[in-house]
């Protein structure tokens, strides 16, 4: 149920954002402002063997606990005016509890590259309807990626042992409510989740016979802004977040991105500069971004994310800097700064359009865009280029590739893409701002506040215990512009030309010496 009226002493919102690489507790205001925030870096995870990417789940809440009492210490006259709480965490890292709700393996992180052949065999009528549909390679990649699957061919005994299978945003709210509920925006991942109606698919979906699991060990699923629960005096000891205070519903952290960058309408693109780069627009209607690729659930009741990724996204930056960039590193530490200052320098040293240099940044492929051979490609190299034009390049890169998924959603929408919102670490950079205003041709803005994932779980918050009304209206009045970057005309002509006649042309060229890669290298590995 929704939370009545908030009382007038209670007028802030907690919100907790666990990602990749850090966790944070903050307080806004009804207004979206940021009033405090706690920090604490993690380790996003530790590889017992090549590939794997794991984290242990004590880990996970012990840095939360941290993260909370810290911003008590530091704030401790806003603690009696917190109103509601919500939760926002990373998507699709996988927890196995037991019986006693315990964890039995450390957590699977999204990194994790594990696969399985051993995944169930599916009925002849649904092969031969996949086969015909030209579905049946892509169900196949989504069986073997699937966490449930590889687990349970893994370790079928522990796998016997599971009697929870959730994400870590549920795993939080188990710690924190004692509740083993979820929120529906958060069910992003390799499940029977029933995308259309956002609820976990019926008996008779063909999802069930995709996946090992059942059920039984899912959670129970709360809409955006309604309660999971109520803090219970063990997490109040353990994370000074006052007994008894309600927990609402969010979503995953690019759904709240999505709700506090204001996008509402397809009009509204919203880019993610994170380690995946994501472009999202947010509609009432169900919309498959890529055909037979569902859309994931809002962060707000019956409204849909329509989105395409770049699975490698502002990752390749950190690529960059360990392969390229080791006199950036050395400098940036004795000027006691990150080294993506210094590349900002790379950026205003190197022209609009590179002198031709275009890279191609699939350097993780995806299932369906651009396609599960896709690799990498940097083009147009002469004697003028350096190591700046390649950062350059990646930059431009992300960017044609996300306009690129624009062109597509706006077909699929039917609707014209008129304004973009940028978040995500690379939306700091003025260089990149401008650089994506000017490719796309349309302005580019950042939200008003860095912590767009944390305000989007605040406005979850917000609606629950009854500071805003509904969704629409805590949108409005807590999401706004910050700086907007207009396209320098210039510079989109001469964009356009390229993505137009070189970009655009690259990979349906490319694929075909991609697939060749593929059969003779086995790299990405064939099923």
């Amino acid at each position: 149920m929704m939370g009545n009226a908030v009382s007038e002493n209670k007028d802030l919102l907690l919100a907790i954002d666990q990602g990749t690489q850090s966790v944070r507790a903050m307080i806004f205001d009804s207004l979206g402002e940021l009033l405090a925030k706690s920090q604490v870096h993690i380790q996003p995870y530790y590889s017992r063997q090549p590939g794997w990417a794991e984290q242990d789940c004590d880990y996970y809440w012990a840095n939360l606990r941290e993260a909370c009492q810290n911003l008590w210490r530091a704030h401790p006259g806003l603690k009696p005016r917190i109103a509601g709480m919500s939760v926002t965490t990373q998507r699709s890292v996988a927890v196995c509890l037991g019986e006693d709700r315990n964890p039995l393996r450390p957590a699977v992180s999204w990194l994790d590259q594990r696969r399985t052949a051993k995944y169930p065999r599916l009925p002849l009528w649904l092969e031969l309807g996949l086969r015909v549909a030209g579905q049946k390679q892509a169900a196949h990649y989504f069986q073997s990626r699937a966490e449930c699957n590889w687990l349970a061919a893994g370790d079928r005994a522990l796998w016997a042992r599971t009697r929870h299978f959730l994400f870590l945003s549920g795993y939080f709210h188990l710690r924190l409510t004692g509740q083993l509920r979820d929120a529906t925006a958060a069910q992003v991942g390799y499940v029977p989740f029933d995308s259309k109606r956002q609820q976990w698919a019926g008996p008779r979906d063909i999802k069930w016979k995709l996946f090992c699991v059942r059920r039984e060990q899912l959670p129970e699923l709360v809409p955006s802004g309604q309660t999971i629960g109520r803090i219970t005096a063990e997490a109040a000891g353990a994370t000074g977040i006052p007994e008894g205070l309600p927990v609402y519903a969010s979503g995953a952290d690019k759904s709240c991105e999505v709700l506090a960058a204001g996008a509402w309408t397809p009009e509204l693109a919203v880019l993610s500069y994170g380690t995946t780069a994501t472009i999202n627009t947010c509609n009432a209607r169900y919309v498959e971004p890529i055909p037979f690729i569902p859309p994931y659930p809002a962060a707000a009741p019956g409204r849909y994310n329509s989105e395409i990724m770049v699975q490698r996204g502002y990752w390749m930056v950190n690529w960059f800097k360990e392969q390229f960039a080791a006199w950036e590193v050395i400098e940036a530490e004795k000027q006691g700064v990150a080294p993506e200052i210094l590349f900002e320098k790379m950026l205003e040293t190197t022209p609009p359009g590179n002198l031709g240099l275009i890279l191609q940044p699939f350097w993780n492929p995806g299932v369906r865009f651009p396609g599960p051979e896709a690799k990498g490609a940097m083009i147009g190299f002469g004697d003028v280029h350096n190591r700046a034009h390649m950062y350059r390049a990646i930059i431009e890169g992300i960017a044609y590739a996300l306009r690129e998924a624009a062109a597509r959603l706006e077909r699929r929408n039917g609707v014209r893409i008129e304004r973009l919102k940028v978040a995500g670490g690379g939306s700091q950079s003025d260089g990149v701002m401008q650089v994506t205003a000017d490719i796309f041709g349309i302005p580019a803005e950042r939200p008003h506040t860095f912590e767009t994932s944390g305000l989007g779980a605040a406005m979850n918050a917000a609606v629950g215990a009854g500071i805003h009304a509904t969704h629409a209206e805590a949108q409005a009045r807590m999401s706004r512009p910050g700086r907007i970057f207009l396209p320098q005309a210039g510079n989109a002509e001469l964009y356009t030309r390229l993505y137009s006649s070189v970009y655009a042309r690259m990979y349906p060229r490319l694929g075909p010496l991609y697939q060749c890669i593929r059969r003779i290298a086995n790299y990405p590995t064939l099923d």
